[in-house]
């Protein structure tokens, strides 16, 4: 993950950025760990977009906000298990400024000490469909992703205290533009993956959530936790490999659909993540996996001529900006981690190179365990290389540089799958296996990634 800020007011005559869209490309494209760059986007008109000014724009247009509850409890609060309301930016605001208009409003039962709300990925396009000169508001071309503006982007609004559990996006590089209020940041390295207890249930695309709510951990049932090292950081306003993830994503959706789609249905089973509409069904899924198999063979004799063999994935960088789409909308959100996606190989990268990276007053490391203090609430651009976003406040955990969103796997694999009792025979309520309990292992990221490497030896022949 890259932010991108404002850092000090720019001095007499410097009205040149401190990198040119070119650098600034190759350093996304290159980054090993999380970092902050400073004075790129200073002259970007999104930086007016508060949430008075968006709601003036926006007028009397709902939206659907997430609400959770500000206790900190050791469980993360999985979007499954949260309430909706459907409300206008005014009414956001109203509530969130403690106005008594809001007593009989969509936020009436959420008492603004108690509760949050955020909206989060809603997609900027589909938001100001009817005013689309505000996109020109989002320069992403200044980082050289060029044609990239606020459609390509995605909106984040949160009140104070709302956060997403900790994930990973399995494919993509995140470029995030603070607009108003501070969001802190916790972001994990790779290696920590194991150690985060990933999951797929709740199942939402692309997204790899940890079972561990990094804010407050329950080290008695996730011990490894304290073997993680987080990069942490706190965004202010003006801050600012993947086409075989995607197979995996591909097979990781069918494998999920389709056995949990063969369970009886029970209200008490909420497998699907409320950003998924629907359990797409077995044909779908398999025509999404032909198509990302094709994808990845196209873009291996674009981009390289003489690929590595696919085993070696894990060296080679996976974030192409011409071959990634994903369906998301955009929202704002406030404490953020990220889980770990796979380690990023550069091919055009030297070593030499990397030692040589422009770390400085504009370009700003993100070091382990960094103290940050921070306050909630705010609104925030995003971008990877396929959507942007605006966020406040948001917990991420990923891959050093590029993180994007989550998916889900099950509970209990980290319980002894078979004890027996003092005759030796085996206990029933340890062999009591649910269908969660065999995703949360058939649905590894590590069961997938050698799966998909599999798959794709197969259709090279």
């Amino acid at each position: 993950m890259a932010g991108v800020g404002s850092h000090h007011p720019p001095e007499p005559g410097e009205d040149v950025k401190p990198f040119t869209p070119e650098e600034t490309k190759e350093i996304v494209m290159s980054l090993q760990q999380p970092a902050v760059f400073y004075n790129m986007v200073g002259d970007w008109p999104a930086l007016h977009w508060n949430v008075e000014y968006l709601s003036a724009v926006l007028g009397g247009k709902t939206i659907q906000f997430r609400i959770g509850l500000k206790t900190v409890d050791l469980a993360p609060q999985f979007e499954t298990s949260c309430s909706y309301v459907k409300a206008t930016l005014d009414e956001f605001l109203a509530w969130s400024c403690g106005q008594p208009s809001c007593l009989s409003g969509p936020f009436r039962c959420y008492e603004y000490s108690k509760y949050w709300a955020y909206a989060d990925y809603k997609y900027i396009a589909r938001i100001f469909e009817d005013k689309p000169e505000i996109f020109k508001d989002v320069r992403w071309s200044d980082f050289g992703f060029s044609g990239r503006t606020g459609k390509d982007s995605t909106l984040w609004i949160g009140s104070e205290g709302a956060n997403t559990p900790c994930h990973l996006d399995s494919y993509g590089c995140n470029l995030v533009l603070q607009v108003q209020g501070r969001k802190r940041w916790h972001l994990f390295p790779p290696s920590d993956t194991s150690f985060l207890y990933p999951t797929r249930i709740p199942y939402e695309e692309s997204s790899v959530f940890s079972k561990v709510n990094v804010a407050n951990p329950d080290l008695k049932r996730f011990p490894q936790f304290k073997n993680t090292t987080a990069h942490v950081v706190t965004l202010s306003p003006g801050q600012d490999a993947d086409h075989e993830a995607r197979v995996e994503e591909a097979i990781t959706r069918m494998l999920v659909c389709a056995i949990k789609s063969a369970e009886n249905p029970s209200d008490e089973d909420l497998w699907l993540n409320p950003t998924e509409v629907e359990a797409t069904s077995h044909e779908t899924n398999l025509q999404y996996l032909n198509k990302a198999v094709s994808a990845y063979f196209s873009c291996q004799k674009t981009d390289v001529p003489e690929q590595a063999h696919p085993s070696s994935s894990a060296t080679e960088q996976r974030t192409s900006t011409s071959c990634k789409r994903k369906k998301r909308e955009v929202g704002c959100e406030p404490e953020s981690c990220r889980l770990p996606t796979h380690e990023f190989g550069l091919s055009t990268f030297t070593a030499e190179k990397l030692q040589k990276m422009p770390f400085g007053p504009h370009l700003v490391q993100v070091l382990p365990q960094s103290q940050e203090i921070s306050s909630v609430g705010a609104t925030a651009v995003r971008s990877d290389s396929r959507d942007l976003l605006h966020e406040n406040d948001r917990g991420h955990s990923g891959r050093s540089h590029c993180t994007k969103k989550q998916l889900v796997m099950s509970n209990d694999c980290d319980k002894p799958a078979h004890q027996t009792d003092s005759d030796g025979s085996p206990n029933a309520s340890q062999t009591a296996l649910s269908t969660n309990d065999l995703l949360e292992c058939v649905v590894n990221p590590h069961v997938i990634s050698l799966v998909a490497r599999l798959l794709l030896e197969r259709a090279r022949v």
